[in-house]
């Protein structure tokens, strides 16, 4: 079940990603907040099933923690991948096929701020929802969720705010982004959620 959650929640991310990003009726400067909210109840609603990662960085930084065994770092990469492709195609099926330009990155500054902001998410994870310190906590999902809204004001312009794979793979589908940026998401993002976990490890006792 733990695998249908993940799929479940991702699609969810990615769907609305592309709901409130998308012509027509995109949500404009408010597309953060309603992106940021729908992670939060997500993993809210999935948390104590799944983890609620949604995301394979965020799977990769609890693997490296050692709280995610290895089948399940590839199952949850799956389901995750998977959920953002089909959450794209019917994105593009509710609004039509996109006709506005492709996105093309500038690599290093993109690169950049997909790092940090993955960075960021990921180590707000280990910390409200992983940490023995925060065990029990009511505030973990939001504080998930208003990572990646902080990250998408603060950084939009220059990635498109994926810090995660998924949501990098649907907004490629959706023609947000070239297909020749999808590296620099994967590669930044996945670098993120890592070295989150190797800052994270040391105090992990403490925390």
């Amino acid at each position: 079940m733990k695998y249908v959650y993940e799929f479940i929640g991702t699609f969810f991310l990615v769907f609305t990603v592309g709901m409130v990003v998308l012509e027509p009726h995109s949500a404009g400067l408010l597309a953060p907040l309603a992106i940021g909210s729908a992670l939060a109840v997500m993993v809210f609603a999935g948390g104590h099933v799944s983890g609620g990662h949604y995301n394979p960085a965020v799977s990769l930084a609890v693997f490296l923690r050692g709280k995610l065994p290895l089948k399940d770092l590839w199952a949850y990469w799956l389901a995750q991948l998977v959920a953002g492709v089909v959450a794209a195609y019917l994105t593009i099926y509710c609004k039509g096929s996109p006709d506005h330009p492709v996105a093309f990155l500038n690599t290093l500054k993109a690169f950049i701020a997909e790092f940090l902001f993955t960075f960021a998410l990921c180590f707000v994870v280990l910390n409200v929802a992983i940490a023995k310190g925060t065990k029990g906590n009511s505030f973990y999902g939001w504080a998930i969720g208003f990572t990646v809204l902080a990250g998408a004001y603060a950084v939009g312009a220059i990635s498109g705010a994926a810090f995660n794979p998924a949501v990098a793979l649907g907004i490629t589908i959706m023609k947000l982004s070239a297909w020749s940026n999808l590296w620099v998401f994967f590669f930044a993002n996945l670098l993120g959620g890592a070295c989150a976990a190797v800052v994270f490890r040391p105090v992990e006792k403490k925390a």
